[in-house]
């Protein structure tokens, strides 16, 4: 009898690793001289996954989610983990910078990954398991032409492939 393979794919970030970018993103935020005795606070919400920006202007609001976004591409999370939720005028003539932190796979996202790997009409099995898609299949080629198909295809979550046994 063969042997079955699996893997999963899911959207989950290490928040160990987020938590360290938005320091970085801190540190350098209060270091460069064009935030100098300027308003620039970075909030992180771990429980909402939400990181709050706020400072004096819409530009500055802009530098400050790019410096966010740099800092975690170089600790490993992609950057459709983050996505601007909401920029709205606070008091003081201040903006604040709502942005989500996206770090689970929707069920429309896991029907279009099961869509995606079933047209593949390989001999593998993509299952549903809460907020992951199992892929089962004796091949482990066919499994390798399924992840790198999954890859190719340009998702707005960002997607991890773990658990190869």
């Amino acid at each position: 009898m063969a042997k079955e393979h699996s893997f999963d794919i899911t959207a989950e970030i290490d928040k160990q690793e987020l938590k360290n970018a938005i320091e970085q993103a801190r540190k350098e935020i209060t270091n460069r001289y064009d935030f100098r005795g300027l308003k620039a606070d970075v909030n992180y919400n771990e429980n909402a996954k939400i990181i709050l920006l706020v400072t004096t202007s819409d530009n500055k609001a802009d530098a400050m989610f790019d410096i966010l976004i740099s800092k975690a591409i170089k600790r490993g999370i992609s950057s459709k983990a983050l996505k601007e939720a909401k920029r709205e005028s606070v008091g003081g003539g201040n903006t604040k910078l709502t942005v989500s932190i996206n770090d689970t796979i929707s069920k429309d996202d896991a029907r279009k990954i099961v869509k995606e790997i079933k047209d593949l009409k390989l001999k593998v099995q993509a299952s549903i398991r809460g907020d992951e898609v199992r892929v089962v299949g004796k091949s482990i080629d066919d499994l390798q032409t399924a992840i790198t198909a999954i890859k190719k295809r340009d998702m707005d979550i960002p997607l991890n492939f773990a658990n190869m046994k």
